[in-house]
């Protein structure tokens, strides 16, 4: 299980500049979604950041510390964006789309956010629960709010609120989980241009035939 590193009592260190942070973190993800938190080596993702081992444990303290900023970063800015358009006013159908739509670019933008998501899931402990508290039960919330909204005003059918928001999220999340498998199945690459366009509208479609209650009805 994973843990929240403890803050050693020294002065916290500085934010690394724009450049090297940018560098270190995006070497950390790769390494990190390869390797999983336990296989990931310190010389690794300096090596691939170019920079020396000293500087990342002067930046992040430790592997973990690391880790955990690498999640954040992926969370952050997709959650802002996700929670202010299911809180958006409108149509609960065109809001559902939008929202499907932003997060399957945001996972197909960022190859390596499913296995690191799923990773850090499954290994439980405090650092997932303080991350799932800050972004997921938020954007959850909003997702279930905007659910209840459009069965309440018919735009989508009565079902289960929290299954429901499950099977959505599962219906983007797990491609990019399996992708490996994905290409065993015969396609070239999950995420060639031609197949995250053909994806992308087949979880469109579903969405909008498994939950609207009118689906060939057009969206303003």
């Amino acid at each position: 299980m994973l843990a929240l590193p403890k803050r050693s009592k020294r002065a916290g260190a500085p934010e690394p500049r724009g450049d090297t942070r940018a560098a270190i973190l995006a070497a950390a993800e790769s390494v990190f979604a390869a390797a999983g938190l336990a296989g990931a080596r310190i010389d690794a993702i300096a090596a691939a950041a170019g920079v020396n081992k000293a500087l990342l444990y002067y930046y992040f303290e430790s592997k973990e510390r690391l880790y955990i900023t690498v999640l954040e970063e992926q969370f952050r800015e997709f959650n802002r964006q996700a929670v202010e358009i299911l809180t958006a006013a409108g149509p609960a159908r065109a809001i559902l789309l939008r929202y499907v739509g932003l997060h399957f670019d945001t996972i197909s933008r960022r190859g390596l956010c499913a296995p690191l998501h799923q990773q850090l899931l499954m290994a439980g402990g405090r650092a997932a629960a303080a991350l799932v508290r800050k972004y997921a039960i938020p954007r959850s919330a909003a997702l279930g709010g905007l659910l209840e909204r459009g069965m309440r005003d018919g735009e989508f059918r009565r079902a289960d609120v929290r299954h429901t928001a499950v099977s959505i999220v599962a219906l983007i999340v797990f491609y990019f989980s399996v992708s490996p498998m994905v290409r065993m199945l015969g396609h070239a690459d999950a995420y060639s241009a031609a197949d995250l366009a053909r994806r992308k509208a087949q979880v469109l479609d579903f969405v909008r035939h498994g939950l609207f209650a009118n689906p060939e009805e057009m969206i303003a």
